[in-house]
């Protein structure tokens, strides 16, 4: 016996807790969003529970409100982003593990890189780190093919068919051409950045990608990762990031 019952339904007890939790792990840590929302949900609500302890009524029923109908509203406002997470955690396809690139993978995205800087030709190089990007790749081109500066390059040569979009690279291949992402919300940048840098700054917002972006009009290179956009303009610089981003 523990705790009263007999071991097999403690035991049957302990297993269905143990996947209940596991499942929302997994629904949290697949979306950044809503692990964002699921840890301001676990504050208000410690902060409810101090609020009871101290005996501050007033405040605590207010706060004990918001606990009750905070997750429906979460639930109402963010239910395409928890249908996605959820196909993510039941997907067979799920990449089990972060495909790292080699060092020719890396040398041909700053070369490719740097190459579209030189002729001021735009260019949103998405790569893939332990968030899988499948929700994004499936509406996008496949390709399937090796990293090469030179197809880099020509995928976002101006009018060849897969220029406009994204490209994602997951290890040393090119998963997809033209895949597009959902833009930034953050107000806190310049306004006049370009829907290519904002949706850049968007992927990285909600997973833990590094993106490269090369702007059209000027040929600078940028990158953004967890949701911070930094200057690239010097190869060992954007080298130097690559090589930390996949180790």
């Amino acid at each position: 016996m523990i705790w009263g019952m007999p071991i097999w339904k403690f035991i049957i007890e302990l297993y269905v807790v143990f996947v209940i939790v596991l499942f929302l792990i997994k629904a949290l840590i697949s979306h950044r969003k809503i692990l964002s929302l699921g840890i301001i949900y676990l504050v208000i609500f410690i902060l409810y529970q101090i609020l009871e302890y101290v005996d501050i009524t007033h405040a605590a029923s207010i706060m004990k409100s918001v606990v009750s109908w905070l997750p429906i509203a979460v639930i109402i406002i963010m239910a395409p982003e928890i249908r996605r997470g959820l196909d993510l955690i039941w997907k067979k396809e799920l990449k089990p593990m972060f495909l790292i690139g080699s060092d020719q993978t890396k040398e041909n995205i700053v070369n490719a890189t740097f190459e579209l800087s030189k002729q001021n030709i735009g260019a949103l190089i998405t790569i893939e780190k332990h968030n899988t990007l499948d929700q994004y790749a499936e509406k996008a081109i496949t390709m399937n093919s090796e990293v090469s500066k030179e197809l880099l390059v020509n995928i976002f040569t101006p009018l060849t068919p897969l220029h406009d979009g994204a490209v994602i690279i997951r290890g040393d291949k090119i998963l997809c051409a033209g895949a597009y992402f959902v833009l930034t919300e953050n107000d806190n940048y310049d306004k006049s950045m370009g829907s290519r840098h904002r949706a850049g700054l968007g992927i990285s917002e909600v997973t833990d990608s590094l993106t490269i972006l090369v702007s059209e009009e000027t040929g600078d290179v940028s990158i953004a990762v967890e949701g911070i956009l930094l200057k690239m303009n010097d190869r060992e610089k954007l080298s130097e990031y690559i090589n930390m981003f996949m180790k």
